[in-house]
C-alpha cells in the first residue's frame, strides 16, 4: 500500500472500529488522540471549538508525560501559567518509578485519565455524547484503569491522580480563557448584519449590506458532522479572537471597534475586495472578479467536457507560492481554465524517479477535491483532518521519529505527545487568528454575493436596461443576459433581462445523488448553488479569511519542520477515488483515480483551491489565508520548541531552524556565513540540537566545526 491508502484505509478504521480495537499498534497517546478524533465526529462541526479540544488533550497528556521525564523537557502547564490561569503543582511531591518500564507505566495511566476526563467534561452533550461516552469507557477498561478513581491528590494517589488533577486544571482554565465556554461559546455583542438568505427560494433579495455575511435559513439544515436541524445556524465564534492563543505574540494583536463591539483581532490582514457600487467597472472590480471566478470555476464541474489534467505532482504540485495583492490576483490564479501556475515536481526524491503522468478528466477532479477537503459529513473538521495525517505519517514503515528528521531517534510516546503539542499549538491559534478576522470582517459567501448581483443586472454595458454599478460582470460564454428565444426566457417571456451563468446546474438537478449529476449548464443566476449538499449549502460562519487555507499551510509547515522534509513519506501521499462511489454531492466520478501529493505544501494547496471549486470561497480569502497560517505555524512551533527542547529556546522569535534541506544554513538567509558559524558555536558543548549537529554524534563539538568550515562561505542550491 502506499502511504494516503494506507491514510484512508485507517480512518475508516478509526471511524468504525469500537474503542477497543483502536489500541492495536498504537500507543497510548495516539490511542487516545483517536478518541478525540471521534469525539469530533459525534459532536457538532465546530473547527473552533474542536482545535481548542486538540489543543487541550494535547497538553494534558504532553504534561502527563514530561512530569515523569528526567530529560530537558518542561511542562507546559503544570507549574505554568497560560493566559490568566496559573496551574499550582509541585514536582517534588510527585513519586517517580526507578525503572523505565515503570515510569512509561505512570505516563501512560496519567495521560488516560487526563484525557478520559476532559473528554466527558467536553463531549457528554454532544449529539452523540453517549456513543462517545461509551467509547471512552470501553477504552479505559481495555487498559484496565477503573474509571470510578477520581482522587486528585498526585503525591498520595500516584499517575491517575495526577491525570484527574491535570483534567481538572485544563478544565478550570478553560473556563476563564475567553471562550466563553460556560455559555456554550456564545458571542458576547455580535450580531448580523444582514437578515438570512434563503437559497431554497431564488435570489437574495432581502441582504442590506453585499459586502457582509448572511446566515443560512434552509428547511433542514445537516452540519458537516451530520447533525440536523431546522433552526437557522448561527455565526460559529465571531469573538474567537479573545480566546487565549497558544504562541501569538500580543504584538499582532488589535483591538478594533465595529458596530458597538471590540473585536479582537490577530495578524489583521486588511479588508477585503469591498463592492464598487457606484462605479460599475464590470469584471475590473475587484469585488465582482472574485466572485465571477467562482462561479466560473464551477463550469469545470462537468468531466464529459474533454479536458484532461496531469494531476500527478509533476502536474498539479507547486512551490508553495501564494499571493495576496489583489493586483497579482489576475496573473496567479488561472480565471478560465481553473488552479494557477505551477512549476511542479519533475523528480521523486525519495526514489529518485519521474513522478508518471496521472491524466484525469478536469471535471472529476475538481469534484473530488471539492469533496475531499470539505471533510463532511462525519467530519472531524479541519484541524483533526491534519492530526488525522500526523498519525499516519508518524506510523509508515520507514518513518523515523527524529526530531525535524535529525538526531537520535525518540521513543514513539516522547516523539508523538510532543508532535501533538507542536500541531494543536497551531491549529489552535489558526483558529483564533482566523475566526478574529472573520468575525471583524464579517464577509460576505459566494452564494450571497452571486445571486445579489445578479439580481442588481450586469454591470458591464450601460447601453442595457438592465445595468446597474452593483450588478454582476458579463463574460462571454459564463455570464450573460437572457434574450428573447432562449431556453430561460420562461413561458410568458418572465426572465428576459435577467442574468444567466454557464455553471453547475445545482441540487435541483439531483434527486437520488447516487445516480443523478446535475451537469454544467445554463441557468439562472438567481438559482445557483455552492457544489456542496442542499442541506448545508455553505459553512455557518464568514468567508474571510478561508479557514481550510490558514489550517491546512500552517498544518503543512509544522509537518514540514516535525519530519525534516516537506516531502510526504516516500516522496508521494495519495488517495484513490473510486468511480461512481466516491462523490456523494451526486454521482462520479466517472473513472477511478488517486489523488496525488509530492509535499505537504500539495496537499495544503489543493484544499485551498477546492473551496473555490466547491463554491465556498473566492481567491479573496485564500492567499491572506495562506499567509497567516506560515506565520502561525512559526510562533507556534518555536513555542513548542522551547518546552519539549528547550536548549533550542534561544532560536525562538526568529522564525524556523532550518531542516536537512540546507545543512549548515542555521539563520536560513541562503548562504553558510559567520552568523551562522556563531549560532553554531552558540551551541557547542550541548547534547544534539537538531540542525547543529553536523556529523549525527549526539554532541556539538570540534567535528561539527570541522564540517562547517567546509561549507563557509557557500551558497544553499
Amino acid at each position: 500500500m502506499n502511504f494516503l491508502t494506507r491514510f484512508a484505509a485507517g480512518l475508516a478504521l478509526a471511524c468504525s472500529l469500537p474503542a477497543m480495537g483502536l489500541t492495536q499498534e498504537m500507543n497510548v497517546a495516539h490511542t487516545w488522540n483517536e478518541q478525540v478524533l471521534e469525539g469530533i465526529r459525534n459532536d457538532f462541526a465546530r473547527p473552533t471549538v474542536h482545535a481548542r479540544n486538540l489543543l487541550h488533550t494535547s497538553i494534558a497528556m504532553y504534561d502527563a508525560w514530561v512530569a515523569y521525564d528526567d530529560g530537558p523537557a518542561v511542562p507546559f502547564f503544570l507549574g505554568q501559567t497560560f493566559g490568566n490561569y496559573t496551574c499550582p503543582f509541585d514536582p517534588a511531591q510527585l513519586a517517580i518509578p526507578d525503572t523505565p518500564e515503570g515510569v512509561q507505566a505512570a505516563q501512560e495511566e496519567a495521560m488516560s485519565y487526563a484525557v478520559y476526563r476532559i473528554m466527558i467534561h467536553r463531549f457528554a452533550d454532544s449529539p452523540d455524547g453517549d456513543l462517545t461516552m461509551a467509547n471512552i469507557e470501553d477504552q479505559m477498561a481495555a487498559y484496565g484503569y477503573p474509571s470510578s478513581f477520581t482522587s486528585t491528590d498526585y503525591a498520595t494517589d500516584g499517575p491517575a491522580a495526577l491525570g484527574n488533577y491535570i483534567a481538572e486544571h485544563i478544565i478550570a482554565m478553560g473556563m476563564s480563557d475567553g471562550s466563553n465556554e460556560a455559555n456554550g461559546f456564545a458571542p458576547i455583542c455580535y450580531e448580523a448584519v444582514n437578515p438570512n438568505i434563503k437559497p431554497e427560494l431564488p435570489g437574495n433579495p432581502d441582504i442590506i449590506d453585499p459586502d457582509h455575511w448572511q446566515a443560512i435559513e434552509l428547511t433542514l439544515f445537516i452540519d458537516q458532522s451530520g447533525n440536523a436541524s431546522t433552526e437557522v445556524p448561527a455565526f460559529v465564534g465571531p469573538e474567537w479572537g479573545r480566546v487565549t492563543p497558544f504562541a501569538l505574540d500580543s504584538s499582532d494583536l488589535e483591538f478594533v471597534e465595529r458596530d458597538g463591539c471590540t473585536f479582537h483581532v490577530w495578524k489583521d490582514p486588511g479588508a477585503p475586495a469591498y463592492i464598487d457600487t457606484v462605479n460599475g467597472l464590470g469584471i475590473d472590480d475587484p469585488y465582482k472578479w472574485n466572485f465571477s471566478m467562482v462561479s466560473v470555476w464551477q463550469s469545470h464541474l462537468d468531466p464529459s467536457d474533454g479536458v484532461m489534467w496531469d494531476i500527478s505532482p509533476n502536474g498539479v504540485g507547486t512551490d508553495g507560492s501564494f499571493v495576496t495583492d489583489l493586483a497579482d490576483f489576475p496573473t496567479f490564479y488561472e480565471f478560465f481554465e481553473g488552479g494557477h501556475t505551477t512549476p511542479g515536481h519533475a523528480m521523486n526524491p525519495v526514489t529518485g524517479e519521474p513522478y508518471e503522468p496521472n491524466m484525469v478528466p478536469r471535471g472529476d477532479y475538481a469534484r473530488a477535491i471539492a469533496e475531499f477537503w470539505a471533510d463532511g459529513p462525519d467530519s472531524e473538521t479541519p484541524p483533526g483532518h491534519w492530526f488525522t495525517l500526523l498519525n499516519e505519517i508518524m506510523d509508515y514503515p520507514d518513518f523515523d521519529h527524529r526530531w525535524r528528521g535529525q538526531g537520535p531517534v525518540i521513543p514513539d510516546l516522547e516523539y508523538t505527545v510532543k508532535a501533538y503539542l507542536t500541531l494543536a499549538g497551531a491549529m489552535h491559534d489558526s483558529a483564533v487568528a482566523t475566526w478574529s478576522v472573520k468575525g471583524f470582517y464579517d464577509y460576505i459567501r459566494p452564494v450571497s454575493a452571486i445571486r445579489y448581483m445578479a439580481g442588481q443586472g450586469q454591470s458591464t454595458d450601460p447601453s442595457l436596461d438592465n445595468y446597474s454599478p452593483k450588478g454582476i460582470p458579463l463574460i462571454p460564454g459564463y455570464i450573460e443576459v437572457v434574450e428573447a428565444g432562449d431556453p430561460l426566457q420562461g413561458l410568458n417571456g418572465e426572465h428576459i433581462g435577467k442574468i444567466k451563468l454557464y455553471t453547475w446546474r445545482g441540487p435541483d438537478y439531483v434527486e437520488v445523488p447516487l445516480i443523478d449529476e446535475a451537469g454544467v449548464g445554463w441557468i439562472l443566476a438567481e438559482y445557483w448553488w455552492p457544489y456542496q449538499r442542499p442541506s448545508f449549502v455553505t459553512p455557518p460562519f464568514a468567508g474571510y479569511v478561508s479557514g481550510h487555507s490558514t489550517f491546512s499551510r500552517a498544518a503543512a509547515e509544522i509537518l514540514t519542520q516535525l519530519t525534516g522534509s516537506n516531502y510526504f513519506p516516500g516522496g508521494l501521499g495519495t488517495w484513490h477515488i473510486e468511480q461512481n462511489e466516491f462523490l456523494v454531492f451526486e454521482e462520479g466520478p466517472s473513472q477511478s483515480f488517486d489523488l496525488q501529493w509530492a509535499t505537504y505544501q500539495d496537499a495544503a494547496n489543493e484544499s485551498a483551491l477546492s473551496r473555490m471549486w466547491g463554491g465556498i470561497h473566492p481567491p479573496m480569502d485564500d492567499g491572506r489565508g495562506r499567509q497567516i497560517g506560515i506565520e502561525v505555524a512559526e510562533a507556534a512551533f518555536c513555542k513548542a520548541e522551547s518546552y519539549v527542547f528547550p536548549q533550542w529556546a534561544m532560536e525562538c522569535g526568529d522564525g524556523f531552524l532550518p531542516s536537512a534541506d540546507c545543512e549548515g544554513d542555521f539563520n536560513g538567509d541562503g548562504m553558510r556565513a559567520l552568523d551562522d558559524l556563531l549560532l553554531l558555536l552558540g551551541a557547542y558543548g550541548n547534547a544534539w540540537t537538531g540542525p547543529y549537529d553536523l556529523d549525527n554524534s549526539a554532541l556539538i563539538g570540534s567535528t561539527d566545526v570541522l564540517d562547517f568550515l567546509t561549507l563557509f562561505s557557500s551558497f544553499c542550491d
